[in-house]
């Protein structure tokens, strides 16, 4: 790509790295020489700005302007980039404009906000709401951090004032987390000192009359001064005196009333976690009360914070950037202008979007998603449409339950607005409801009918969020806002429809005639901050662990209603790709799906056969009836729960793995275990991160150890072995169906770090697993110069993927025109039996074509071993010699008639037979023209 970064070749492929303190910037300098091998062009790296020590993702920001020291210093950065420069690569960074960690220590912004509250020059970065409904929280922030009820807090002596003789400041302290204290209360503590701080007394106390921006330079020379004279032994004594006074006694209440007075004097109010939900007053991130919103849409924070992300590209250090949760932005269409107009519209910029089925990208000057789309799309070609019903029939069958998911999500939905996220609700249902009471029409619009008429709209939203702003609202927001507004008004139990009316007129943009448009606009802009993290939360994180008659459809970017989808729909969005994303990432897995790329293809598997994974469920309930106990009338697990586990260990059972090998299963059990936890904590129900259900929890865990048990005959593990066995083979051909997918069709293709070889990995922290980074070495080498009949009997350990992966990526390298600008056309599959079990496409660009030819729905193809393919033959494009990209083999084709056409004649128009293809690699990818020459 030539831009603004120099050229360093273009974005072929990217490879994701997850940076922590366990891998490290040298850590990747050394496999660089591998990556290389294997054929990306590009290192696609988690957040590397400075973040929460420990941090193992990177989002906790808490500086953009300084790299994590835990994952290397900036030399070592310098070495990584110019260990990828001299091979041609590149790197694109992952970058976080939405939030920021605060609490603890670390995030000097948010330390001055608590220190000056409103006067702090970085108030207005943060989104607080200043103006709270509380009197005690008006011009405060805030901080549920507490372990328990402040008052317990408080009487156990667990916050502490303390000094900093480095700095000159006073600061209260929770075991990690400062809270500054306002150099305008210093003379409070220090007259508790006497004679020898009365000087240092009486200059703090002037700060009192001080009231514009010269207080923060005045404060800081006194605390300079206090500094300098704490050396001074006099003063040390009498400072530690001071403080002491602030010192309480446990069991002693009245003790701590002067430490008390003081933290009410102060720009926060200290609180118990648990009220985070109802009364939190800054906006964050999801529902994450350590990581506090941005308010990017101000130009200078923009600026403040791009700093080094744009020294990095004009350096040409990175060649992109990767825009993490850009649906929290106050106006994502503004924030991808105002990045592209420092360089021209020339920086390439993906951005994590998660789009509905039925929605498209918003046309923002940026190259595409990350493929969250794709993920799904890819998936539902190994579904099977056709086990749908049985499948649900299934479902209801086993568990009892009826709801279909429409209801699970609505259920959901309301559930996170009246609890996780009440006071992101509360807040917002004030501003409407204020925006109401300034005109006289809408003025009777209660509080409490304005809340509830948000709950119904956002409950029926049938997106993440519209972007209406100052550009206006399109024609899909309109038709977003239609939609859940009728559906609200279908629900409304109110008497009076005109609330739900005035919420459109604000939403859509509509309402004229107000004497603040800005703030109807602003309104506007707000609510579109709250419905994606309601949509994620609930869709996501909630109704995913609830409603299970597919897993593999519960994915990110996923929808559990939609069961398959035809080759002819496939074709359609890969042809629209082409026409309108063609350097969007494609990918199948990431830090935050819900389960490996594999694991999910095996599950997806289970829609083939219905009736015999029915019949095995069945089995297994009664197998494992007596490891079940008992909370009250109340199974543990409930039937729900038991088939998600059958379901999880499907997809993430070792293909290796033995039955009778204890230590092996012992590790699967312990990964199950964790995620089954995991998953009812998600589900709300059973058990939750707020009030673990610790009986509950420990049943569960009694459960899957005892289910998993191969330190003794255990029934059960021979039979689902003996299941998952005639799985196998149809799995592996679909994962490589998937992956020759992502790395032909239109768009970028993306590896997640370790993906290369099976990944089997359930939801994080499973799939953030170290990496066997030298077993992948070893097998590159192998599998390099490998022929495909090298490839025979060693399926398990996933060289057929990494040998499918290192030639796909090698005529990537070769041909980038082709696949950065070559159309796509559905090719013509027939003849019987398995026609319709074949996705075929062909790619064009100058002179040189390929054919992609896959099978789908494989458990049917190869249930009984090796599939006969019969009659069934692929149209390829007319008069090319045509040789196989994975062995270089001339392909010959045959006529109508049956005759053999010479792979050399440019004038045959005949049919390939898929058994001629398929004869020694079950996917294929043709190469002619030039490139076959």
């Amino acid at each position: 790509m030539t831009g603004p970064t120099g050229d360093f070749g273009p974005i072929r492929a990217t490879y994701r790295l997850q940076f922590h303190k366990d891998f490290t910037f040298r850590d990747a300098l050394a496999l660089v020489p591998y990556f290389a091998e294997l054929g990306v062009s590009h290192l696609y790296a988690s957040p590397v700005m400075e973040a929460r020590p420990g941090s193992t993702h990177g989002y906790d920001i808490v500086d953009h302007n300084r790299l994590n020291p835990e994952i290397g210093t900036e030399a070592e950065f310098r070495a990584l980039v110019e260990a990828l420069h001299a091979r041609g690569m590149g790197l694109i960074l992952d970058f976080v404009p939405n939030h920021m960690g605060v609490g603890g220590r670390d995030n000097a912004w948010w330390l001055d906000v608590l220190e000056w509250g409103q006067e702090s020059p970085y108030a207005a970065y943060f989104d607080i709401n200043w103006e709270a409904a509380r009197a005690d929280l008006t011009g405060r922030v805030l901080l549920p951090v507490l372990g328990d009820q402040y008052g317990v807090i408080l009487e156990k002596g667990e916050i502490a004032l303390r000094f900093d003789p480095a700095e000159g400041s006073f600061s209260a302290w929770y075991y990690d987390h400062r809270f500054p204290i306002s150099p305008r209360t210093y003379p409070r503590i220090l007259e508790e000192g006497g004679a020898p701080l009365d000087s240092l007394t009486a200059a703090f106390t002037e700060l009192q009359g001080v009231s514009d921006g010269r207080v923060h330079e005045q404060a800081a020379e006194l605390k300079r001064r206090l500094a300098r004279e704490a050396a001074e032994p006099e003063v040390e004594a009498a400072l530690a005196s001071a403080v002491a006074a602030f010192t309480g006694t446990p069991e002693r209440p009245a003790s701590f009333l002067r430490l008390h007075r003081l933290l009410q004097e102060q720009a926060y109010r200290l609180a118990y976690w648990r009220v985070a939900a109802e009364e939190i007053n800054y906006r964050r991130f999801f529902n994450i009360n350590d990581l506090a919103g941005l308010r990017m849409e101000l130009p200078e924070l923009f600026e403040a914070t791009h700093r080094l992300a744009f020294a990095m590209v004009e350096r040409g250090d990175i060649q992109g950037l990767r825009i993490d949760h850009i649906d929290g932005l106050f106006d994502p269409g503004a924030y991808c202008d105002a990045l592209q107009a420092r360089f021209d519209g020339r920086l390439f910029v993906l951005v994590e979007k998660i789009l509905a089925r039925y929605e498209t990208l918003p046309d923002w000057p940026i190259a595409g998603s990350t493929g969250y789309d794709f993920v799904n799309q890819v998936l539902e070609l190994f579904v099977d449409g056709s086990g749908e019903r049985p499948m649900t029939r299934l479902y209801r069958r086993l568990t009892g339950r009826d709801e279909n998911f429409d209801e699970v999500l609505y259920a959901c939905k309301k559930r996170i607005m009246q609890v996780n996220l009440a006071s992101e609700m509360n807040v917002l249902a004030r501003r409407f409801h204020r925006l109401s009471m300034s005109e006289w029409r809408t003025r009777d619009f209660t509080l409490n009918g304005m809340l509830a008429a948000l709950e119904e709209v956002i409950a029926a939203f049938p997106v993440y969020r519209t972007y209406v702003s100052e550009r206006g609202a399109t024609a899909e927001d309109h038709r977003y806002l239609d939609w859940a507004l009728a559906q609200a008004k279908k629900r409304w139990r109110g008497a009076d429809l005109t609330i739900l009316d005035f919420l459109h007129q604000v939403l859509s943009g509509a309402l004229t005639g107000h004497s603040n448009p800005a703030a109807v606009l602003r309104t506007a802009m707000q609510f579109q901050q709250i419905t994606g993290p309601v949509m994620a939360k609930s869709f996501e994180d909630t109704a995913f662990y609830r409603y299970f008659r597919l897993l593999a459809l519960n994915e990110v970017g996923g929808d559990p209603r939609r069961f398959g989808i035809s080759v002819g729909a496939f074709h359609r969005l890969m042809q629209d790709r082409a026409r309108s994303w063609p350097r969007a990432m494609v990918t199948t897995a990431t830090h935050d799906t819900k389960r490996g790329e594999d694991a999910r293809l095996r599950i997806a598997l289970l829609s083939e056969l219905p009736r015999e994974w029915g019949q095995r469920v069945m089995m297994w309930l009664r197998l494992n009836r007596r490891h079940r106990s008992a909370i009250g009338d109340e199974p543990v697990p409930d039937r729900n729960v038991e088939y998600l586990f059958y379901q999880t260990l499907v997809g993430c059972w070792p293909a290796e793995l033995m039955p009778d090998d204890a230590e092996g299963v012992k590790a699967v059990a312990e990964r199950v275990g964790a995620y089954m936890i995991k998953a009812v904590r998600e589900g709300k129900q059973e058990s939750g991160w707020s009030n673990p259900n610790t009986a509950y929890e420990a049943g569960l865990q009694r459960f899957v150890e005892h289910v998993l048990d191969a330190s003794r005959p255990n029934p059960f593990l021979a039979d689902f072995h003996g299941f998952l066995a005639r799985l196998l083979q149809a799995a592996a051909v679909a994962s490589l169906a998937q992956l020759a997918l992502k790395l032909t069709v239109p768009g970028i293709p993306d590896i997640y770090q370790g993906g290369e070889l099976w990944d089997l990995s359930l939801v994080d922290p499973d799939n953030r697993r170290p990496v066997d980074w030298e077993r992948r070495r070893r097998l590159l080498s192998e599998v390099g110069a490998a022929r495909l009949a090298d490839l025979r009997g060693n399926a398990q350990d996933g060289r057929e993927k990494l040998f499918l992966t290192h030639r796909l990526l090698g005529l990537r390298a070769r041909h980038p025109e082709l696949f950065a600008a070559g159309d796509y056309e559905p090719l013509e599959v027939e003849g019987e039996p398995h026609a319709d079990r074949l996705c075929a496409f062909a790619r064009r660009h100058g002179d040189t074509t390929i054919a992609v030819v896959v099978p789908r729905l494989t458990y049917a193809l190869y249930r009984g071993g090796a599939p006969d393919w019969g009659a069934t033959q692929i149209v390829l494009p007319a008069g090319r010699r045509w040789r196989s990209a994975l062995d270089a083999r001339d392909l010959k084709r045959h006529d109508l008639g049956g005759h053999d056409l010479d792979g050399h004649d440019p004038d045959g128009d005949g049919r390939l037979r898929a058994a001629e293809l398929f004869e020694n690699f079950p996917v294929a990818v043709l190469v002619s023209g030039e490139a076959a020459a």
